[in-house]
């Protein structure tokens, strides 16, 4: 037992002093390198399309074997048009302006020093990940093009399918003359590989990203003795308001809540302004149930519609990830606002409104990392947002909040200039 945790131990620390030499190279990269093995990974990734499937099959398999979820599945299984999209997104991040060294604040002090703050690549980051194959190659991109080393670990269900995508990049790593240890995978499904990556592998981790379920990111932000992004479950709300388009209204909250039901923007929860119940409610309620959705409504939705399935207190502070919705009546805007105060996850929120008012003062008051009006919860995604991809959605308020893409993966130092200044 002890060489097996001496072996980890040391494979760990290895893979960390690894990735810190190669974020010293990546660092001083310049972007037309970066952006070269972004492309040549895309490349990768598309000859290697049947490789990937052939992996993703047998993670599958065994997916379906242990009777994993509906949603479950649906975020572990990659189809040819999905591995081109990986391609697409890792073009989409190569397009994107270079972050490093860009000045994001320059001024002048009466003494005449020029003080300039730039970003930088904040260093290696540890990505822990859970049945989403695709991560392997969003993180990587984005990790390459902020300058920074990444360690991905991916869960044990896509461990197959993660580890072919990560070979695909490799390849384009090295055809761009760059360290295949830019971009490692932990090897091995052992779990005490994330415990040594939350202690910071002797302090070559800069930063972990969880990206899972609640008991994950629970661990890492209690374990984690480096700073975290956190990526917390996606606790999503629509509110319908009194003044909202009913046809809005109703394709709303049927694109939020089931477009894919297994992606972290997926509504949870409707809310509906009991000032409209009697026109609104029934509508999107049977739009629902039309598309395959499970209704758990509250006892003033179900005196509307005794279809529905009484809801409990625990129902709407669950993330389902699957096709069903917990309903609630509320006292207008403010009645959302308390509603979503008590029960989100602080992830993404929609209010549905004609009233400008009423947007301005959802805006204002719900304190959660991406706010729409009158869009989808669906549009929570960092290629959505232009970012060409993401890490996940930080749900945390420092550093980096909402999607993680490459801007948010960079640090910043200050640059002073000066003309012989001295201080008196």
């Amino acid at each position: 037992m002890l060489d097996k945790v001496a072996d980890l131990q040391g494979l760990m620390r290895n893979m960390g002093a690894r990735a810190k030499a190669a974020s010293r190279i990546l660092a001083q990269s310049p972007p037309e390198t970066k952006d070269a093995a972004l492309r040549a990974m895309a490349d990768a990734v598309e000859a290697a399309t049947h490789e990937i499937l052939a992996a993703n099959a047998e993670d599958l398999e065994r997916a379906r074997s242990s009777a994993m979820a509906a949603s479950f599945i649906d975020r572990l299984t990659l189809n040819e048009a999905r591995i081109a999209g990986i391609a697409e997104s890792l073009r989409d991040i190569a397009a994107l302006p270079d972050p490093v060294g860009a000045v994001a604040a320059e001024w002048t002090r009466p003494n005449g020093l020029v003080i300039r703050r730039v970003r930088t690549p904040i260093g290696t980051i540890g990505v822990i990940y859970e049945s989403r194959p695709n991560v392997t190659a969003d993180a990587g991109a984005l990790c390459l093009k902020s300058g920074n080393a990444v360690i991905l670990r991916g869960g044990s269900d896509s461990a197959r399918s993660s580890a072919a995508i990560h070979a695909a990049l490799a390849r384009g790593l090295e055809a761009a003359g760059l360290p295949a240890d830019a971009i490692q995978i932990v090897p091995v499904s052992d779990r005490a590989a994330v415990g040594e990556m939350l202690a910071g592998l002797d302090g070559a981790v800069d930063v972990i990203v969880p990206r899972g379920g609640r008991s994950l990111v629970e661990r890492v932000q209690r374990d984690a003795r480096v700073p975290v992004f956190a990526h917390l479950e996606g606790l999503c709300h629509v509110y319908v308001d009194k003044s909202a388009d009913i046809d809005m209204a109703v394709s709303v909250a049927v694109n939020s809540k089931m477009r894919r039901t297994g992606v972290c923007g997926s509504a949870e929860t409707l809310l509906v302004d009991e000032a409209v119940a009697g026109t609104h409610l029934l509508p999107i309620l049977d739009a629902l149930r039309a598309a395959g959705c499970e209704v758990r409504g509250s006892g003033a939705v179900r005196a509307l519609d005794p279809a529905a399935v009484p809801a409990t207190d625990e129902d709407f502070r669950t993330e389902y990830l699957d096709a069903i919705i917990s309903v609630d009546l509320v006292n207008g805007v403010e009645g959302a606002i308390s509603h979503i105060a008590r029960y989100s996850s602080g992830h993404t929120e929609s209010i549905v409104t004609q009233d400008p008012a009423a947007a301005e003062r959802f805006f204002g008051a719900v304190d959660s990392a991406i706010l729409l009006h009158n869009a989808s919860t669906q549009f929570a995604d960092g290629g959505e947002f232009g970012f060409g991809g993401e890490i996940g959605i930080a749900t945390g308020k420092m550093h980096a909040r909402g999607p993680v893409g490459v801007e948010q993966l960079t640090s910043f130092n200050y640059r002073v200039s000066g003309s012989g200044q001295l201080r008196p």
